[in-house]
């Protein structure tokens, strides 16, 4: 499974942005659950939203009410959103994608390379 993260850049505080992240590799991506992470310059990775494979979503309380999370389920792929408003300086980090899948007797995890988001005027 790979996982590729998109979108990042460079904006004023008060904008938006949308990250995506591309799955490819299963043909059973409505199976998984997907994480969008965030991990600021000497903070620890934060968990900001997850989509369960039943369409399920949870945020952060740090991004409740600014961003939302999205998914669409291809054949072989997928891809998750992450629609970010009202972004605020503290939004800057690098973000991550992941996702996970039960097993017969584990659970497999799987990560983007993450991209960049920087808040700043």
């Amino acid at each position: 499974v790979q996982l590729v993260e998109s979108g990042g850049d460079l904006v004023q505080p008060g904008g938006s942005l949308r990250l995506s992240c591309a799955a490819s590799g299963d043909n059973n991506f409505n199976l998984y659950d997907f994480y969008w992470y965030r991990q600021a310059p000497e903070k620890r990775r934060e968990l900001i939203a997850t989509i369960t494979a039943g369409g399920s979503q949870y945020y952060g309380d740090s991004v409740k009410g600014r961003f939302s999370i999205s998914r669409e389920n291809g054949e072989g792929k997928a891809t998750v959103f992450l629609r970010m408003n009202s972004l605020e300086e503290e939004d800057t980090a690098v973000y991550y994608c992941s996702a996970e899948v039960s097993g017969v007797r584990e659970r497999y995890s799987y990560w983007g390379q993450g991209t960049q988001v920087t808040v700043s005027s």
